[in-house]
């Protein structure tokens, strides 16, 4: 129902990525009737679980990821909806529920959106992007995001766009500028982006070519997340930097690309090098902090 263009002329690869455990776990669904909301339940013991891990430990503050309307719509086909636009919106309505519950819990809710730039080199099952044009894709997206998120504070939010957590040529890939002046528009006031694969780190010179809203913060992927050799400090410090030159010190929050895990049993990550790129992530956070507040 949806396969990313990159890997089509690559079928060795794609076995090696879902072919094992991996592709096991992947089950997809069709939409066969009127979509609502049953995840309370889910929610919470996400809720408590994140919020349990986190008592007694010294951390400012967590957040919660919860899938975007346009991703769910992606990888689930409408057999119901007299459109796409109202199966999107359908789907924004009933994750509306899910999205006030973990902000209202305390937590940030990091809406994860790899439905945008993604895009741009995926064939779906409805392929909508090349119906209506990339860019009208891009802006219905956003507005089914924004009703879903309405009335929620924006500083309480945060959106993660990705090209897709997998470990291809992603030679096919839109660029960033492309992506950000729709997403600009969303109300989440954070964005988490790719920043540090080496398809995408160059990027950082063409965002210092756009206005970036007063009241947005970045936070730039500066942890590859697709490899496992380990990042040095000084270079993640120095990631962190160019962003800030363009975005100004206080509107930068060093991130990771992507998850450490797409789906159960499927990640390139090796558990133990996870945890040492996440404390190379805090070492280089904090040599660009003494750097930046020199």
């Amino acid at each position: 129902m949806w396969v990313p263009d990159d890997l089509v002329e690559f079928p060795d690869l794609v076995m090696e990525q879902y072919g094992g455990e991996a592709g096991a776990h992947i089950v997809m669904r069709n939409c066969t009737g009127d979509v609502r909301y049953v995840g309370q339940d889910a929610v919470a013991t996400d809720v408590a679980a994140l919020s349990k891990a986190m008592s007694g430990v010294d951390v400012a503050e967590g957040f919660l990821p919860a899938t975007s309307p346009g991703c769910f719509a992606l990888t689930a086909p409408n057999l119901h909806y007299d459109s796409y636009e109202n199966y999107l919106f359908a789907l924004a309505r009933a994750l509306r529920e899910e999205y006030r519950a973990i902000v209202q819990s305390g937590l940030l809710l990091q809406i994860d959106c790899p439905d945008l730039p993604m895009a741009a080199h995926t064939s779906s099952w409805d392929n909508t992007s090349e119906r209506i044009g990339y860019q009208k894709y891009l802006e219905l997206h956003v507005a089914a995001l924004n009703e879903a998120v309405a009335g929620l504070p924006p500083d309480r939010m945060r959106m993660h766009i990705c090209w897709g957590n997998y470990a291809g040529p992603h030679h096919l890939d839109v660029a960033l500028a492309e992506v950000l002046p729709a997403v600009f528009e969303a109300r989440p006031a954070a964005i988490s982006f790719e920043a540090a694969n080496p398809r995408h780190e160059h990027e950082w010179e063409d965002l210092g070519k756009l206005k970036i809203p007063d009241d947005k913060v970045l936070i730039p992927g500066v942890i590859d997340v697709k490899t496992n050799v380990l990042e040095h400090p000084r270079l993640v410090a120095q990631r962190i930097g160019r962003f800030a030159g363009i975005a100004g010190r206080e509107r930068v929050i060093a991130g990771t690309d992507c998850g450490f895990g797409t789906f159960v049993g499927f990640g390139a990550i090796n558990d133990t090098v996870a945890w040492l790129k996440l404390g190379a992530l805090a070492q280089g956070a904090r040599l660009a902090s003494e750097r930046l507040w020199r």
